[in-house]
């Protein structure tokens, strides 16, 4: 008689190096979802609340590839390289866009002494007096590609691994099409990015394989799962708990005070509870509400406007909803 074997285990892929590692190693221990990572030479993990979860760390267009590929179900890595390598087959997907970290921006940048070359149109007639294409050094030759022919801007693209910034000097290509975040690395190297020479905007991702969605339940489950604690995170990381005691005759006379003011009407609500007080008075109870953290001294104050006292704010770590709105996306897109 044949044992049934277990159904092995949904793969999720890492950055393995770098600030886009470390950022996404603090934003899943914030979420909940600590790695566990006994050998730190290990390429591979797990997350104790998400059994049946494995960890694996590649380069950040690795992940893009594995994931496009069906090699591993999920992966947090960059809108930019996503972009750049997902390909034409529509196997891979984008479940959550912006999970708030890695922020950068593929853009044309162009050595500062180009008097008069600051966008898009001036680029393109310094180009034409050239009487040649312009030589661009880029790592992301797809989208570089077609944001220069969109313009009608002659050009060759050279491809390059190591630093961009240095070409232009060294002379082997005139601009450069390269992430930049700050801008002060462009600034040392003597580059001014162009006014209009936005390619493309980025920040981290998670993504999915749409085969392994489809055929497997598992990596359904745990698409769902992931999404739970990424959207409860970053609705909850901008919100605040107020608690204050307030005298009233009812909870409902409460309330009316309450919706008077902008604030502090809560999410659907204020939470009201009477206030055992110890001298036995009825008419004292606790508000509770949730009010983004950019207005909460507006919200203090008009707690205090309506009678409110002993105010206590405290932050907040989840905030689920019902299903989370991109996993109905989500479903949506499998249909499809």
């Amino acid at each position: 008689m044949n044992t049934p074997q277990p159904e092995p285990a949904v793969r999720i892929s890492l950055p393995s190096k770098g600030r886009l590692a470390e950022d996404s190693l603090d934003f899943l221990n914030a979420c909940g979802l600590r790695i566990y990572k006994p050998n730190p030479r290990q390429y591979e993990a797990t997350i104790p609340a998400l059994p049946g979860l494995a960890v694996l760390f590649q380069r950040p267009a690795d992940i893009v590839v594995s994931v496009r590929d069906g090699s591993v179900e999920f992966g947090i890595t960059g809108i930019d390289v996503i972009e750049e390598r997902r390909g034409a087959n529509g196997d891979l997907l984008i479940l959550h866009e912006a999970l708030g970290f890695g922020s950068c921006a593929l853009r044309l940048a162009v050595p500062e002494h180009w008097s008069g070359v600051d966008d898009m149109a001036s680029l393109g007639r310094y180009a034409a007096a050239l009487g040649r294409p312009l030589r661009v050094a880029t790592k992301y030759p797809l989208l570089t590609e077609r944001f220069l022919a969109q313009a009608g801007i002659a050009h060759n693209l050279i491809s390059a691994e190591g630093t961009l910034e240095t070409a232009p000097a060294i002379g082997y290509a005139d601009i450069i099409s390269d992430l930049v975040s700050s801008g002060q690395t462009l600034r040392d190297n003597r580059l001014k990015p162009l006014a209009d020479g936005l390619i493309q905007t980025s920040q981290a991702a998670l993504i999915a394989n749409r085969r392994a969605l489809k055929s497997r339940p598992l990596a359904l489950q745990m698409a769902r799962h992931l999404l739970e604690f990424f959207e409860a995170h970053l609705r909850a990381s901008d919100e605040l708990a107020i608690f204050a005691n307030m005298r009233g005759s009812s909870p409902e006379e409460i309330a009316r005070r309450v919706f008077t003011q902008p604030t502090i009407a809560g999410l659907q609500g204020p939470t009201i509870s009477r206030v055992v007080t110890r001298d036995g008075d009825p008419n004292w109870y606790a508000v509770n509400v949730i009010v983004p953290r950019s207005r909460l001294f507006t919200a203090v104050g008009e707690l205090r406007a309506i009678g409110g006292s002993g105010v206590v704010v405290m932050p907040v770590s989840y905030i689920f909803e019902e299903e989370p709105p991109r996993y109905a996306a989500m479903l949506r897109a499998l249909e499809q």
